[in-house]
């Protein structure tokens, strides 16, 4: 089978190994492009629409499952999505995290026979690809959801919940209650914590307030965007199928992901 693939890998010894495994396991795939960055990873694959993607789960700027997760969101409408495939050096907690999911992995360093049954799957996968289908499926949404969500909590355990946020403003330090908080939006190396009134900056990635967040209170709707559900007064759909929402106390109307769609299937 002919095939074409991105690698994202920020090891460029280990790249070339895939690369050199893959040649013999697979010599009808074609690599188009080898990256070694998240952010570069989504722009490629945009670009040249491979057939598979490897994506390493820890690489700079982006994951490789926050870049899967932008990939949903971006790619295009009637065009099939990549097969995922992802290469990790995780725990036997992660590695069963993938096998639930059903998104093949591969471990680091990369062994032939392992990698020899991940080709014949990523293949099998592709053989049953319509040429008409959509971007994604629910399937291919929901595993990329659960991994997400898996990958906030190394370990299984919970942080606790976050009580009250201390902000810089100015010389001084504001205390936010949680309770006041109705969106958390990442803004470049800050995240913006709105309340009805004000706003301010902190430097805690989305990624690490998340898991202290209630998930029944605050819901993500974007790789980005934390809102507080009860806050939600309308959704709405425009042209293209893409929905946005707006929140009570707040001007603004915040975009939601394919991803997280699916709270509002009703629509």
């Amino acid at each position: 089978m002919n095939a074409t693939a991105l690698i994202a890998e920020d090891e460029p010894l280990l790249a070339q190994a895939l690369q050199a495994e893959l040649a013999r396991a697979w010599p009808g795939l074609r690599v188009v492009a080898t990256v070694g960055d998240g952010d570069t990873a989504v722009a490629q694959a945009l670009a040249l629409r491979p057939d598979v993607l490897w994506l390493d789960i820890r690489m700079p700027g982006q994951t490789g499952l926050q870049a899967a997760a932008e990939l949903a969101d971006e790619w295009p409408e009637g065009v099939p999505f990549p097969a995922l495939v992802f290469v990790t050096a995780f725990d036997a907690y992660a590695v069963e995290a993938f096998e639930a999911q059903a998104v093949d992995y591969v471990l680091k360093p990369v062994q032939p026979e392992r990698l020899a049954r991940t080709v014949q799957r990523v293949q099998g996968v592709l053989a049953q690809r319509q040429p008409t289908a959509t971007a994604l499926d629910d399937a291919t949404l929901a595993r990329l959801r659960a991994l997400l969500g898996a990958s906030d909590a190394p370990g299984g355990v919970a942080p606790a919940r976050l009580q009250v946020i201390p902000a810089s403003v100015g010389q001084g330090i504001r205390m936010v209650p949680i309770a006041e908080v109705l969106v958390f939006e990442a803004a470049d190396k800050y995240v913006r914590v709105l309340t009805a009134d004000s706003e301010v900056l902190i430097r805690t990635p989305l990624k690490e307030l998340v898991p202290q967040l209630d998930p029944a209170v605050f819901w993500q709707v974007h790789r980005g965007t934390v809102v507080r559900a009860e806050a939600i007064a309308s959704v709405s759909r425009n042209e293209a199928g893409r929905l946005s929402l707006r929140l009570r106390g707040r001007p603004e109307a915040l975009a939601v992901s394919r991803l997280y769609a699916e709270r509002f299937r009703a629509m």
